[in-house]
């Protein structure tokens, strides 16, 4: 294919949403896994038995709107990272549909 000089950004940018995208779920995850650890230490000081299913709730409905404000930065990467691989991905497929059409800009044999 002579293509093959297209591909090198789209899977840059594939690696790096995948990356950024694991980075900010282990994230978020940990962020909950703290939260729910100071609730059963908090609930172990006090000498109240919270059971871990309840202190998994609470914490991951604590940890949803205090990781949109600790992890903003993060979000907004992943957020642009992923529109700009929406964009390559219609872009591809706007030119395989104009190539299948035969109207597309040229081709590397030099056809129209």
């Amino acid at each position: 294919m002579t293509d093959s000089s297209q591909n090198p950004a789209p899977s840059n940018a594939k690696r790096s949403l995948a990356r950024d995208l694991g980075l900010y779920t282990v994230a978020r995850l940990g962020l909950v896994v703290l939260i729910a650890a100071i609730i059963l230490g908090v609930s172990a000081l006090l000498n109240v038995d919270v059971p871990l299913l309840v202190a998994l709730i609470f914490a991951v409905i604590i940890a949803l709107p205090l990781s949109l404000v600790l992890f903003g930065k993060l979000r907004t990467r992943v957020n642009e990272e992923i529109s700009a691989v929406d964009a390559q991905r219609r872009a591809d497929r706007d030119d395989l549909r104009a190539k299948l059409r035969g109207d597309g800009s040229g081709d590397a044999d030099g056809r129209k």
